[in-house]
């Protein structure tokens, strides 16, 4: 059983008032739909941004600036988090990207850069994305390896 095979209970399925029947029907002259002008009509549909003939606001706002539709988004991780983490027991010294993905530093599909922002306290072998120059060279003084992965 899915929610493909539920059925509504009899009492729930209830039809919609009929519109433009007569008086009698509660819903006669307009319809619900008040008196006269665009929206009475039938046939109107309007697009959300409409805004009746007046100069629509994204028209309105200037536009500025360049979103490069290529950018690379990655998530840094500094070394002092690695260590803090290190410490606490939640990554070894041989580091992949599964194991920062586990100890939540990171999400399955983000890409990741090594910053150099703290201490590196023991040899670590890391598997990051990108790094920056400071961060690479901490780790090959440390004694441990960097491995960039596409």
């Amino acid at each position: 059983m899915d929610l493909s095979n539920l059925k509504a209970p009899a009492p729930n399925k209830k039809t919609g008032k009929r519109v433009g029947r007569g008086e009698g029907s509660g819903k006669g002259q307009e319809s619900g739909r008040g008196m006269n002008g665009q929206k009475s009509r039938s046939g109107y549909s309007h697009r959300a941004w409409f805004e009746g003939g007046q100069m629509p606001l994204q028209r309105r706002v200037p536009k500025f600036g360049f979103k490069n539709p290529n950018r690379v988004d990655y998530r840094p991780i500094n070394f002092q988090i690695i260590s803090e983490f290190i410490e606490a027991g939640k990554l070894t010294e041989k580091i992949t990207l599964a194991d920062l993905v586990a100890a939540g530093l990171a999400h399955k599909n983000e890409k990741v850069k090594l910053l150099a922002n703290g201490e590196l306290n023991s040899k670590i072998e890391i598997e990051v994305h990108a790094a920056s120059k400071s961060a690479a060279e901490k780790v090959e003084k440390a004694g441990g390896t960097l491995t960039l992965t596409k």
